[in-house]
């Protein structure tokens, strides 16, 4: 074909929209850039065609092999994990984390937290104790046999007593809250 016979109403896939050439383009060569494309595309499917032929043959000689994804799945964390570990990263990150764990202000706020959460723990004990007693000696009070009533239960000085700690602990944990004063609930004698 002589390219006078398109003109300049090539509508070929390469051509711009509007059968326009791109400046600095002739017909010849958009027809010659337009059959290379071509060319190119097919090879792409092609070889998309290859690989999924490839990955069924590369399936069924794992699955010959009793290679299940679960476990390839395994081995590419243990690879991953592996080529973490010998990162010029991770190694200098230890590095790093190594001397802080060996320096003086870790180890002392170490120790620091270590007797912080001791001293946390005996104090919930305290607190456990002091609950358990009180109920105890609300048991002990009020059998079940005299039939006493939640209200008579309620007005008992030791049911009061709970009372007033529970509150008294509460406003210490939480602090003030909407509307509270700037006084702690009735009882002056918690044991905190």
């Amino acid at each position: 074909m002589d390219s006078s016979e398109h003109g300049s109403s090539v509508t070929s896939p390469g051509v711009a929209i509007g059968g326009t050439l791109p400046p600095g383009l002739t017909e010849e060569e958009a027809e010659e850039i337009q059959v290379e494309l071509t060319k190119v595309d097919d090879e792409i499917q092609t070889l998309r065609q290859v690989l999924v032929a490839k990955e069924r043959h590369a399936a069924e000689l794992k699955r010959r092999l009793g290679i299940s994804p679960l476990s390839e799945i395994k081995q590419n964390i243990n690879k991953g994990w592996h080529d973490v570990q010998c990162s010029n990263a991770y190694l200098s990150a230890s590095a790093t984390l190594e001397d802080i764990g060996r320096s003086d202000a870790y180890k002392r706020t170490q120790e620091t937290l270590s007797q912080a959460g001791q001293m946390t723990s005996a104090a919930f004990s305290t607190m456990g104790s002091a609950i358990r007693n009180r109920f105890g000696e609300m048991s002990s009070n009020f059998s079940m046999s005299h039939s006493l009533s939640m209200p008579a239960m309620r007005n008992s000085p030791s049911f009061k007593s709970f009372e007033d700690k529970v509150d008294n602990m509460k406003y210490k944990v939480m602090g003030r809250s909407n509307g509270e004063g700037d006084h702690s609930p009735t009882s002056n004698n918690a044991p905190f």
